[in-house]
């Protein structure tokens, strides 16, 4: 029995929305009180794979500014590249992973195809 690739469809969304996160998340890196944003995937039904954002509410560095004579404290994004980067390796290899999977579906029906008729 040839398996449907809507299993394999759903991860490559899922991988798609974790990278866009993570993209959003490097790209705030270095804004003022910006909270990063958490892609988890998980299991759905049917074999799907759905993405849960959640937002930690980790604080940022503290920066300590001094604007006219006034010290003004301003809390940064907390955003850690550390964090990101890796992720973002992950995201990629997880995507090409279930890519090849379609490609590789893809081949097998043009060869059944092709024996058939």
């Amino acid at each position: 029995m040839i398996s449907s690739p809507k299993s394999t469809l759903s991860a490559l969304n899922a991988f798609d929305k974790k990278m866009d996160v993570i993209a959003n998340n490097v790209a705030n890196v270095e804004t003022e009180g910006f909270k990063k944003s958490r892609a988890t995937l998980v299991e759905g039904p049917e074999n799907s794979v759905k993405v849960e954002i959640t937002h930690p509410e980790d604080p940022g560095p503290t920066v300590v500014e001094v604007k006219d004579g006034k010290i003004e404290e301003k809390e940064m994004s907390n955003v850690d590249l550390a964090e990101e980067i890796p992720q973002s390796i992950v995201a990629q290899r997880g995507y090409e992973v279930n890519l090849a999977t379609i490609r590789a579906h893809d081949e097998m029906l043009n060869s059944i195809l092709d024996i058939i008729g």
